[in-house]
């Protein structure tokens, strides 16, 4: 497995796989052939059903700036290797082709090149399954948060004192801004409003008003080409946030308590992302928002005082509960239904945070059961639910077909 940093990607919205990886992608290629003059770039299977949406060819154009480039949308054609594929040409002015590559975009922001066989990013953990986590904390008395600082370098609690400040600065930049969202579907921002409200509401509404409005904050942040934190994904970035700067409040936390919250669920996506996949295009919304919803609920054990046994179960139910869910967002944006989505996963990682610390962390299913669950749904799910925005809500709903809407 490869360092948190390869996780928790700091950028800008509104997708990993379609914005921030692409992006990467073309600006490795053209540092290579500096002397191109145009580029052919050719996108592939979930790339071409959504990338308009996602704003995939203005983050690849602004990448390979000066240079002319032509696109070629492919959203039938699905390679074996990923769904989310991209081929790039270069050409000289005379038209002579002086290369091309093949990149795939395996979520997260993460890029695999064709045909590579030493990529960049070092192993920096043995392919660890909770199972093995958990034995290592038992048998050294450890917390999960201590094994992932022993494997990294000493400079990891920066960068993730750097990930939760940027997280935290889209929370208070989403809390904000009010209007509409950028992208065709007039989407109202939500945030400013459930945050006032909550914040006058009765104790029993107020941690759920709470948690809503700072997902909210950082999803609307992502959906307008803001600054966030790939955690594990931009469109399920805002779940993390919301559960973090909720406990932080309460608790009274330090931000060094964060940072240790931030390795232990690291480790929770890095498994995920190492032994199925993170990427909406191959997994579904249950890669993203499911992955996402486990990482926040392992943050609140831990942060809470629980068990590393305690920290599985409760991540273990995050994803098993989002088994399924289908990646379909309206017009391609990551708006509709995914906004929402963060905002409700962000409540139920805490509830999980909650079911788990009244046990003793004891249950049947194991996360990496779940995982290897969730890897073989995603397979088994339909092209059409999978990023492509061919099927559910993004073909039956009103929604898809009024862009003047104004919620899911």
């Amino acid at each position: 497995m490869k360092s948190l940093r390869e996780l928790y990607r700091i950028g800008f919205g509104p997708s990993s796989s379609h914005t921030m990886g692409p992006r990467t992608a073309a600006e490795r290629f053209i540092h290579r052939y500096k002397n191109a003059k145009k580029i052919h770039v050719v996108l592939y299977g979930s790339l071409a059903a959504t990338g308009k949406g996602h704003m995939t060819d203005r983050a690849i154009a602004n990448a390979l700036a000066p240079c002319e480039v032509h696109f070629d949308w492919r959203p039938q054609e699905f390679l074996k290797t990923h769904a989310n594929a991209l081929g790039l040409q270069a050409f000289s002015t005379e038209g002579k082709l002086l290369g091309e590559s093949l990149f795939y975009s395996v979520g997260g922001g993460a890029i695999v090149e064709e045909g590579d066989k030493n990529p960049e990013a070092p192993e920096v953990y043995p392919n660890l399954g909770m199972t093995s986590v958990l034995e290592w904390c038992r048998r050294n008395g450890r917390h999960i948060w201590e094994l992932v600082f022993e494997k990294e370098d000493v400079g990891l609690p920066i960068y993730l004192q750097e990930a939760w400040s940027t997280m935290r600065q889209a929370v208070q930049s989403g809390l904000g801004l009010q209007g509409a969202l950028p992208g065709g579907l007039n989407l109202e921002r939500k945030a400013y409003g459930f945050y006032q409200k909550s914040r006058r509401s009765d104790p029993v509404f107020r941690r759920s008003g709470l948690l809503y409005s700072y997902a909210l904050a950082v999803s609307e942040e992502n959906a307008s080409l803001g600054k966030v934190v790939t955690a594990p994904t931009c469109g399920s970035a805002g779940v993390l946030p919301s559960v973090l700067t909720y406990l932080r409040d309460l608790l009274d936390l330090k931000d060094s308590d964060i940072v240790k919250a931030l390795g232990t669920a690291g480790m929770v996506g890095n498994i995920v992302k190492t032994r199925a996949t993170i990427s909406g295009a191959a997994g579904g919304c249950q890669a993203e928002v499911g992955t996402a919803c486990a990482m926040a609920a392992a943050a609140a054990v831990e942060l809470m005082g629980g068990t590393p046994k305690q920290i599985e179960y409760a991540a273990e139910m995050g994803l098993e509960h989002h088994l399924g869910l289908t990646c379909d967002p309206v017009m391609g944006l990551v708006q509709i239904p995914c906004i929402e989505r963060n905002a409700a996963a962000a409540t139920r990682a805490l509830d999980c945070a909650d079911y788990a610390l009244l046990t003793d962390g004891e249950h049947r299913i194991s996360f990496d059961e779940v995982v290897e669950t969730m890897r073989q749904t995603g397979e088994d799910l339909s092209s059409r639910y999978r990023e492509t925005s061919t099927g559910g809500l993004a073909r039956h709903t009103k929604a898809s077909r009024n862009p003047q809407s104004t919620g899911s």
